[in-house]
């Protein structure tokens, strides 16, 4: 049986695929706009089709419903996170500065220039359907996960020996919980975002100061 050649794709196929991709793309930023602005509940998606500047139908083509929309939305932007916080950690080597760096790249680079992204994953999100917060939760754990062994690679660049075997455990979800509560008070309830910068740096410096804490050189 003769193993089929896969052709090279024509001009045209790409232009449509590029297309498709935009479309995707700008009813995924609609929709973040909407969300972010006026809340999940409060947002239909004949309001998202009129701002991306599509028909119903073509939303409807790309997204089964409006839970659909948010779960991939809420991918992406775990997905732009993980990637942002992972590259710092890659970069550090498993220094305690380059984990500091970490952190404020969180604050100064996420959350100052993508608030609309902040208030989707820290509060439109949560407390929706079952299917959604499993979601959710499978990102935050793949966050904390990601913290962890940032930790562990810090103790072991470091020669430190942390306290308990769940010791690393316990700081990365203590790590991401104070990552996501300082971004809601600061950001979303009472909309502080020039004073973000030294909010976070000083949540670092404490961050930092714990992990040191709980660490005792081997």
């Amino acid at each position: 049986m003769r193993s089929q050649v896969k052709t090279k794709p024509t001009r045209s196929e790409l232009r449509r695929q590029r297309e498709r991709e935009q479309r995707f793309q700008s009813i995924l930023d609609a929709a973040e706009n909407l969300f972010a602005k006026k809340g999940y509940h409060h947002t239909n998606m004949d309001e998202v089709a009129d701002l991306a500047e599509v028909s119903v139908g073509t939303v409807y083509f790309y997204f089964k419903n409006k839970e659909d929309l948010i779960s991939k939305m809420l991918e992406k932007i775990g997905f732009q996170l993980r990637n942002l916080l992972g590259r710092e950690f890659e970069n550090a080597d498993g220094s305690i500065e380059g984990f500091k760096r970490a952190g404020i790249l969180f604050f100064e680079e996420f959350c100052l220039n993508h608030p609309q992204k902040v208030a989707i994953l820290f509060r439109e999100s949560a407390g929706q359907s079952n299917r959604l917060e499993e979601h959710r939760k499978q990102i935050f754990e793949k966050l904390i996960q990601d913290v962890q062994h940032a930790l562990i690679r810090v103790g072991d660049n470091l020669n430190v020996a942390y306290q308990s075997p769940f010791s690393s455990e316990v700081m990365a979800v203590s790590i991401m919980g104070m990552y996501e509560r300082i971004a809601y008070q600061y950001l979303i309830w009472q909309n502080r975002p020039d004073d973000l910068q030294t909010i976070g740096r000083d949540a670092v410096d404490f961050i930092v100061g714990g992990i040191m804490n709980l660490s005792s050189k081997t």
